[in-house]
């Protein structure tokens, strides 16, 4: 698997146009995900067909046994269609007449984590698939599967902002309506515990299209909407435009030719992570903390304009400044309010500190266990920089949701460590913003993707 960042710069879905139209920007980017074999490929297969999504000749080429195989229609992988699991994640694109999608099939194998993870961290809701037939359905006090609850901590880790249980095949147990009722308890007492928001627990049959795209009243003694009508309704991951101005350059783009001085000669590409980029703002660049204003703001089709969180931009300067790929564009410093007897108060506070020790919370994902005073490579929006574990402090058991003391972190284990960075970043709380607040750990060695780590807050001084 190819390192990806959890800052990557592939287009994501924003809130609906002020318009109300059925455009791009109302695009709503979920997942599926759960424990193996939950029907996770077959629910999108049906949501696929249902929908009229796919193509005749398409679906000639997913048969079996003279029978359509919906979940061949994601598992595009050999490897996936020869051992019938979900080993990568697929994407597919479908649109009815209230709402485009992005549907991501993320495995459910504990050891394709990460590329769960990768999908999760993208993703505006997330579809979390419990099969019936796995569970003590009988049993009112039934308990959940392990990877049901990972997954569910992951995406609520990750900021999903709309989390989504589908109950899946209740067709083939022998009272329908009583595990339905059970299991509803069982997630809802889960999502309580955890401080999870559940947009919705339905019934369905994946396979027979119980609930997916039309509701069956009745059913399961359910009277609410179908698990496409929820999606319909669901919101957009708002941007963060409402923080100070944060910008990963990504790509320079230089002009050294033109004879225009008034202005640099060089526009700084990426996405704008947080806040609002317009011309005569006040910049600061990290990590020089050189000062510059915004002489000029490209939007993606190179048009004038100023470009809010969430969407790609260029930006000149009104100067010349060593800026490089790696490099962040924030809002300046802002004056401190001093008191008059503090003589060590600064002068200036930046919007964004470079923070060089941090706790967070991590989604160990490499084979080999994550220990204190290992060295790994950090990703931080386009900033490549060294970071060494100088404590693992928690691990979170996912059955109990307790906080347990450990030495060590087990491959696909969630706990929270402090580490410490060779160069300071300007990284934010995750809970304050999703691109500041993010980074990959990378085997320094074998360059796998090692981790996914959330910023808490700066760590506390040794």
């Amino acid at each position: 698997m190819t390192t990806a960042t959890i800052n990557s710069i592939a287009s994501s879905a924003q809130p609906e146009s002020a318009s109300g139209t059925n455009d791009h920007i109302s695009a709503l980017r979920f997942i599926t995900c759960g424990s193996v074999d939950d029907g996770k490929s077959t629910l999108i297969g049906r949501l696929l067909v249902d929908s009229r999504a796919v193509l005749q000749d398409h679906l000639a080429g997913v048969q079996r046994g003279g029978e359509t195989d919906l979940a061949l229609l994601t598992d595009g992988l050999s490897a996936e269609r020869e051992q019938g699991i979900t080993i990568d994640v697929a994407y597919r694109y479908f649109a009815t007449e209230a709402r485009k999608f992005i549907i991501g099939d993320a495995p459910g194998h504990e050891q394709y984590t990460r590329n769960m993870v990768t999908a999760a961290s993208q993703a505006d809701a997330a579809v979390v698939l419990v099969d019936a037939t796995k569970l003590d359905w009988q049993n009112p006090q039934l308990t959940l599967l392990p990877q049901t609850r990972r997954h569910s901590l992951l995406v609520h880790l990750l900021r999903v902002h709309s989390l989504v249980f589908a109950v899946n095949k209740l067709d083939a147990v022998a009272d329908p309506q009583l595990a339905y009722r059970h299991i509803r308890a069982a997630l809802e007492q889960f999502a309580r515990h955890a401080g999870i928001a559940v947009a919705g627990v339905v019934p369905v049959s994946a396979l027979k299209g119980w609930n997916v795209v039309e509701a069956k009243p009745g059913w399961c003694d359910y009277a609410g909407p179908s698990l496409l009508q929820i999606l319909e309704r669901l919101p957009n991951t708002p941007p963060d435009a409402g923080l100070p101005l944060a910008f990963p350059v990504q790509w320079v783009e230089k002009f050294s030719s033109s004879s225009d001085t008034s202005q640099g000669r060089r526009v700084f590409w990426g996405r704008v992570g947080t806040g609002r980029v317009q011309p005569g703002a006040q910049v600061a660049i990290f990590p020089s903390g050189q000062l510059a204003q915004v002489a000029q703001v490209l939007d993606h089709a190179r048009r004038a304009t100023g470009v809010a969180a969430g969407q790609s931009a260029g930006i000149t300067l009104d100067r010349e400044v060593d800026v490089s790929r790696g490099d962040w564009i924030v809002a300046a410093p802002a004056p401190a309010a001093a008191a008059e007897d503090d003589f060590d108060t600064p002068v200036t506070v930046p919007a964004w500190p470079g923070q060089r020790e941090i706790t967070a919370t991590i989604a160990w994902m490499d084979d080999e266990p994550l220990v204190a005073g290992r060295v790994y490579w950090a990703l931080h929006g386009h900033r490549w920089v060294k970071v060494k574990v100088r404590r693992v402090v928690h691990r979170l058991d996912i059955n109990t949701l307790a906080e347990e003391d450990a030495t060590q972190l087990e491959p696909n284990a969630i706990g929270h460590v402090e580490l410490l960075l060779q160069e300071p970043l300007p990284a934010a709380a995750f809970a304050r913003s999703r691109v500041l607040g993010s980074l990959i750990l990378v085997d320094t060695a074998s360059h796998k993707t090692a981790g996914a780590v959330l910023v808490n807050a700066p760590a506390p001084k040794a």
